[in-house]
């Protein structure tokens, strides 16, 4: 059998490591949520739709007319992100205008780009 040299070949067990991680690691729900968010946010569609919001405030004409697709393939994408807290909306008159929720949804996608510009 071939070796593989990114596998640990020790049986010893770090106690120290393994307990500080162990007190750290957050519920299940709450690592359910965070899976979630990054499932939400891994459609190609809805990065799309991030990008667009996180350059400007926009309007659900003017983000299909940014990614070349229908109001309504828009308005349902829009509502799934708004539901699960990654953008909001504010009406004005007829118009509803889409953001980024909040300074941490813009990092996150910000940092994520960087990320994938950096390494190529």
């Amino acid at each position: 059998m071939a070796r593989n040299e990114f596998s640990c070949d020790c049986n010893i067990i770090h106690e120290d490591a393994v307990e500080e991680v162990v007190k750290k690691m957050p519920k299940e729900d709450t690592l359910y949520r965070l899976a979630d968010l990054f499932k939400l946010i891994g459609d190609t569609t809805r990065c799309r739709i991030l990008f667009a919001l996180d350059q400007k405030e926009m309007c659900v004409c003017d983000l299909a007319n940014v990614l070349n697709m229908t109001k309504s393939s828009v308005s349902h994408q829009l509502a799934v992100l708004r539901r699960s807290g990654v953008v909001r909306c504010r009406k004005s008159g007829k118009e509803v205008y889409y953001t980024l929720d909040d300074e941490h949804i813009v990092k996150l996608f910000e940092i994520g780009l960087e990320h994938i510009n950096h390494r190529g």
